[in-house]
């Protein structure tokens, strides 16, 4: 095994670009269980963005329209979703998982004629003299536009549950519907919106995959990033900057799992290629450990409506 074969810098640089689709996606699934919500969605949208956003851009020649094209996508998938846990008050579990089921689907009959076809090229954020620095350039600043958005994203996403008005009306929601509702809070149209928007962002993550990091169609080729990202909310204690904590390592376990295999660690690939998913296990049952005298840790407490039908007779 040669580990001098592995670069630092591009092992760092690579891991924020497999960091961006989790981060994006794992992101509006913390707004929408603030919310109340769960959607078990988020691999079923990821991919539903991914064959929307890649077969605009290639139709479009435009990436950007492709991204557009993506959000849109997730969104209106996460609607049907919605309208079915909303309004018509199916179990949301169980709605989640027919969510991706039918997205996978939908996405393997849409992509069919798109296999073999490489997407237009998406270019890097021109940075100037910042990306000229010694280590510290290539590592931060020489990425697309989509990585900086995604950290925007998620700061953006902290700041407004934080501090303003929509924000603690979203989480009030989350807490007691009922009382929110007591209040005059429009308890279905702000699950609605939750809901959408983060359609809308794994819909993006799904895209990012398809058109940057792994720039061609592949049948499935979210494996399983959607489970991930849900699994980084529940890690991340339902807090946006964890999240982001969250998504980087697991970018961060995935390229250095690349990188050993290429310098030929003698281990076989199989075990590499399943140590993220193990490694997120791991994280999760420490974070979930019962502190001692048997009390579970206060930080990890989940919003108290969270996965409950709401009605608004009550």
């Amino acid at each position: 095994m040669d580990l001098s074969a592995i670069s630092p810098t591009l092992l760092l640089a690579s891991l924020m670009v497999a960091a961006t689709p989790i981060l994006l996606a794992a992101l509006g699934e913390l707004v929408v269980e603030k919310s109340g919500v769960l959607n078990l969605g988020v691999e079923g949208m990821m991919i539903t963005g991914a064959i929307c956003g890649f077969a605009i851009a290639v139709e479009t020649g435009s990436p950007v329209v492709g991204f557009i094209a993506a959000a849109v996508g997730g969104a209106l998938l996460s609607l049907i979703f919605g309208i079915l846990t909303q309004f018509l008050l199916s179990n949301q579990v169980a709605t989640g998982l027919a969510l991706t089921l039918f997205g996978l689907g939908l996405s393997s009959l849409l992509g069919q004629s798109y296999v073999g076809i490489r997407p237009p090229a998406v270019g890097k954020l021109d940075l100037g003299p910042l990306a000229d620095i010694p280590f510290i350039g290539p590592v931060l600043f020489n990425h697309d536009l989509m990585v900086y958005l995604s950290l925007a994203l998620c700061v953006g996403t902290w700041a407004v549950l934080k501090y303003t008005r929509a924000g603690l009306i979203l989480r009030a929601v989350g807490e007691n519907h009922d009382a929110a509702h007591a209040l005059g809070y429009k308890v279905v149209k702000v699950r609605l919106l939750a809901i959408m928007f983060g359609g809308a962002c794994a819909g993006l993550g799904g895209a990012y995959l398809s058109l940057i990091r792994v720039p061609q169609w592949t049948e499935g080729m979210t494996a399983g990033a959607g489970w991930i990202a849900l699994a980084i909310v529940v890690f991340a204690s339902w807090r946006p900057l964890r999240v982001l904590l969250g998504a980087y390592l697991f970018g961060g376990v995935t390229v250095l799992q690349l990188n050993l295999q290429a310098a030929g660690m003698a281990i076989p690939v199989e075990y590499l290629s399943m140590s993220p998913y193990l490694i997120t296990i791991v994280v999760l049952v420490i974070m979930s450990a019962p502190r001692k005298g048997g009390k579970a840790r206060a930080s990890l407490a989940a919003p108290a409506c969270l996965g409950r039908a709401f009605h608004a007779s009550h």
